[in-house]
């Protein structure tokens, strides 16, 4: 058996949920892996899982699109490279308060964000209020990681990123009722979040990670098709406060941004270039990078 560890963009939610099926349906030791599941509640995010990658503390990584694009150009440079798209579209958006005076991206001008202190995180979120005709003037606060959510349902901060089918349906379930503004709306082509990423040096690894695709690929499809067993499966790993969450509505939510069998985890490198393309545009990013070079479907 393979040790492998894989870190989580977040703690456990419905995104996750192929992942949890497939460790306990034992699909991973099918494969000669033996997985462990590391949850950033572990350490308080004080370490990213990109950089626990780059710390040889996992071997397997999720993470948005642009920490990827971002390990690849930084001074001292990080070869991750993408091999599976967990979600085929963008379920992420920026979300206000629905009674706050906030109505689109522009009135973000003046209030505050709390930000996950990502490097090309601020510049999206200012260019996203320059779009819709603000002046990209807000004011970026950082909580910890993991109790940026609070801050908005507490009303602490006026915004922040989060996910739809996610913190979205949570709201719901708190009969709480927000504003989303998504990326696609307001003219910025963003990515793929979350994608699973490894260090393409690690040649240790390789031998592996095809058989690790194979096994996540598998868990979901199996979620997709048995969507109440896999519903408790998740349930048991997801944080106390998070387990009244209606699972079923996120699920729901999430679907349509899946894909099984033999087009899971595929990416589309025209979408990718169109996200390069518009961060290079704005000077996001300077440097010029060739989707193929960074993703692969190779694993697929």
């Amino acid at each position: 058996m393979k040790k492998i560890k894989l870190a989580l963009d977040w703690t456990p939610n419905i995104n996750h949920i192929g992942f949890f099926v497939a460790y306990k349906k034992n699909f991973y030791r099918e494969f000669g892996i033996d997985i462990k599941i590391i949850n950033p509640f572990d350490d308080n995010y004080s370490i990213t899982p990109a950089k626990k990658i780059e710390l040889n503390i996992a071997e397997f990584a999720l993470c948005p699109t642009e920490t990827l694009i971002s390990y690849n150009t930084k001074k001292n440079k990080v070869n991750l490279i993408g091999i599976a798209a967990i979600l085929k579209q963008d379920l992420s958006a920026i979300v206000v308060n629905k009674n706050s005076d906030i109505n689109s991206p522009k009135d973000l001008d003046g209030k505050s964000y709390a930000s996950f202190n990502a490097r090309y995180e601020e510049h999206i979120i200012k260019q996203m209020i320059i779009n819709d005709g603000g002046l990209g003037k807000i004011n970026f606060q950082y909580p910890d990681k993991l109790g940026i959510w609070e801050t908005i349902i507490n009303n602490k901060f006026d915004s922040t990123w989060i996910f739809k089918n996610w913190e979205g349906v949570e709201a719901e379930n708190l009969n709480l009722k927000f504003n989303y503004f998504s990326m696609k709306d307001y003219q910025i082509p963003y990515s793929y979040s979350p994608i699973l990423v490894c260090n393409k040096n690690n040649l240790s690894l390789e031998p592996y990670i095809k058989s690790f695709i194979e096994s996540t690929k598998k868990g979901f499809t199996y979620a997709l098709k048995n969507e109440d067993e896999s519903i408790k499966i998740l349930k048991k790993y997801l944080p106390s406060k998070e387990k009244k969450i209606n699972l079923n509505k996120a699920f729901e939510l999430t679907i349509p941004s899946m894909s099984i069998d033999n087009d899971w985890g595929k990416f589309d490198f025209k979408k990718i270039q169109l996200f390069l393309d518009w961060l290079n545009k704005f000077k996001i990013e300077k440097k010029a990078l060739i989707p193929k070079e960074i993703f692969t479907n190779n694993y697929i």
